[in-house]
């Protein structure tokens, strides 16, 4: 792990042309094991993955709709989100370095400076100060020093925060919808039913006549931009 760290936070020591092939494959599939951890921390899959989730717990469908529908739901809001980046990353980063007009390192040095902007741009700056003082680093004196390692938890957490805010505001017209059901089971004398019971189809009827997935798509979208 030490040595895809030094990689990531010093690539200009990394000559990936004078490795022989096996040490090739085995850093790349090395590195490809990350892959999962990066989609789901290195990008905007958790912000989407969590407000989608709290749009169904608002909703009280249990499992519907399924977690794969879900995951799979953002996952390609993920690669829409992200797409800009993407582009970026493949013209200024891996078409030189796949044409011989980069080497390894200064294509992979460029590619994780590319992706650090956009890290930096949705992560608030009291968790990108928390990180950089647990790291004891004092040599960062901008943001854009800091090394990848430290801004990719800071990343985390801001978006887990926002999340949650973005989840509360889904959470409140459902809850004025269980109150609003719950007073009148009580003033009818139906204590003994549960209030869920009656404010679930109402709850789905209020989400599909607001267009609650295009609402709630649209705001995770205009989020970033």
């Amino acid at each position: 792990m030490a040595d895809v760290a030094d990689i990531l936070n010093n690539p200009n020591g990394l000559n990936l042309q004078n490795l022989s092939p096996p040490v090739q494959m085995a850093l790349m599939l090395g590195l490809s094991t990350l892959l999962p951890a990066l989609i789901v921390t290195a990008t905007c899959f958790t912000r989407v993955v969590i407000v989608l989730t709290f749009v169904r717990q608002g909703l009280a469908t249990q499992n519907v709709p399924p977690n794969l529908v879900l995951t799979g739901l953002a996952l390609f809001l993920t690669m829409f989100i992200m797409q800009p980046t993407v582009t970026e990353i493949d013209q200024k980063a891996l078409q030189p370095y796949l044409n011989k007009q980069m080497s390894g390192a200064e294509a992979l040095q460029t590619g994780v400076q590319i992706h650090k902007r956009f890290l930096l741009r949705h992560t608030r700056k009291q968790d990108l100060s928390l990180f950089i003082h647990l790291s004891g680093n004092k040599t960062v004196q901008e943001p854009e020093q800091t090394p990848i390692l430290t801004v990719i938890p800071a990343f985390v957490i801001s978006e887990l925060k926002t999340s949650f805010i973005m989840g509360f505001c889904i959470f409140l017209p459902f809850l004025m919808v269980d109150l609003v059901v719950s007073s009148v089971l009580t003033s009818m004398g139906m204590v003994m039913m549960p209030p869920v019971t009656i404010s679930a189809p109402f709850k789905v009827l209020l989400f599909v006549l607001a267009d609650g997935w295009h609402l709630v798509t649209h705001a995770v979208a205009v989020s970033y931009s």
